[in-house]
């Protein structure tokens, strides 16, 4: 069954229950390699590593397997998951509002470093940094968006982080600044700032015409994540009080400020965690 034979409201439904269990309905057609029942088998092909939901192998017999008969590789969004997703996307473009966590790690002074280094040092500097900070998120369940510039964007949604998505999501945080230095004696290899924020946001399948259909986050929670990163210090954490209280974080001891962000009319209150002083 493709989108064009049900109508949005069921594309929605869909996806909603995607995103937020991580399964499809029963009431939809999947192919048959989707089917939890093959679970307990699949779980037995050689070898790891393999998708954390569906459990088909990458490696080995059983990965070369997957990949001719059913073409199933590590997905782009996360290697630890496979690219049913990216296949989901395509078969039912749209989305859902859903309530996620997200993630925004920037690099702290960019442009002086860019100055100081040649073009060659500067790549792969930020490449560095570009896989440590993925991998955290790898590890974390996230869903990596698209790399831009000196930033990097984490994704957590219930069907693959869990419903404690926000604590998740805090801890990712913590862990990239910890691999990047900040808090160890010598200082960082590189100055990072981030942004933690829950709240609704648009997630779906959006493609150019013609294209192959992505999946991304769209609205106010993103934009506010974008912004509290943005003004994050070197090894800060900027956690949104939604996040904070989603996170179940004890607020009592972190600096607490409300701001007022750039092209919101709403203030928006946040948590400040110094990681160089925990």
């Amino acid at each position: 069954m493709s989108s064009q034979t049900i109508d949005k409201k069921m594309v929605e439904h869909v996806w909603r229950m995607y995103l937020t269990t991580g399964k499809i309905p029963d009431s939809v057609g999947s192919p048959w390699y989707e089917s939890k029942y093959l679970r307990p088998l699949v779980r037995m092909l050689p070898k790891d590593p393999r998708c954390r939901v569906c459990y088909y192998p990458f490696k080995g017999i059983g990965g070369t397997l997957v990949r001719h008969i059913i073409g199933l590789v590590p997905s782009k969004l996360n290697p630890q998951l496979c690219n049913i997703c990216e296949q989901f996307a395509n078969r039912f473009e749209g989305g859902a509002e859903i309530e996620l966590s997200v993630l925004f790690a920037d690099v702290r002074g960019s442009s002086q470093l860019a100055e100081k280094s040649s073009p060659l040092e500067f790549s792969q500097l930020i490449k560095r940094f570009y896989s440590a900070a993925t991998e955290v998120l790898f590890s974390s369940n996230a869903l990596v968006g698209q790399l831009m510039g000196d930033a990097v964007t984490g994704l957590f949604v219930p069907g693959f982080a869990g419903t404690q998505h926000a604590a998740v999501a805090l801890g990712a945080a913590k862990s990239i600044l910890e691999v990047t230095g900040h808090g160890k004696p010598a200082g960082p290899w590189i100055s990072v700032g981030v942004g933690v924020h829950t709240g609704i946001a648009f997630v779906g399948a959006v493609s150019s015409q013609g294209g192959e259909a992505d999946i991304t986050a769209l609205g106010h929670t993103i934009n506010t994540c974008s912004r509290l990163s943005s003004m994050a210090g070197p090894g800060e954490i900027w956690i949104s009080r939604f996040a904070c209280d989603a996170a179940e974080v004890d607020s009592g001891n972190l600096e607490n400020r409300t701001l007022q962000l750039k092209g919101q009319s709403e203030q928006t209150a946040v948590c400040i965690i110094q990681y160089s002083s925990q």
